[in-house]
């Protein structure tokens, strides 16, 4: 039976450009950075969590061959190769004003939605595009603004939508 997931994997062009951004700009650590020869295992994870790992690979041997290498960077490079990151913050706002501060750019500035507050930002190879969220959670009226139409409902419901 499966138990955890444990590694994800995101394709990104330039691992040292990767890890400086991931690192350097968002704060998150080195968990592993080994050269195994056919290729380097690089991963990263969020402060205090090291059971999830997120791999920074770069498209090529041992997983695809040269040509399909070459077309995952290609597809790399406009941003169409999909791999999405969704970490999550106490305070989505205040987090946003941090990592803008530091440079890191964003593709949507924070937004309320029925789940919470999130917005969007990209790596440096704009393969993979990351959300950060304020998440709501039952009777959590935190994530709104006081005296919203959400939050007049929920108060009357006791949900917090």
């Amino acid at each position: 039976m499966l138990k955890a997931l444990t590694i994800s994997s995101i394709y990104v062009l330039d691992q040292q450009q990767a890890l400086d951004f991931y690192v350097g700009k968002l704060g998150l650590e080195v968990n592993t950075d080994q050269d195994l020869g056919f290729m380097r295992w690089l991963t990263v994870s969020v402060p205090g969590d090291k059971s999830r790992e997120i791999l920074l690979e770069r498209p090529g041997q041992p997983s695809m061959d040269d040509k399909t290498a070459a077309q995952v960077r290609d597809h790399v490079t406009k941003g169409v190769a999909g791999g999405h990151l969704f970490f999550t913050t106490d305070d989505c706002r205040k987090t946003y004003k941090e990592l803008k501060a530091r440079g890191v750019e964003f593709t949507e500035e924070p937004t309320e939605r029925p789940y919470g507050i999130d917005c969007g930002l990209r790596d440096p190879s704009a393969t993979a595009s990351a959300s950060l969220s304020r998440l709501r959670r039952r009777n959590d009226t935190s994530c709104r603004p006081a005296g919203s139409s959400q939050d007049r409902a929920a108060s009357r419901s006791g949900l917090g939508i």
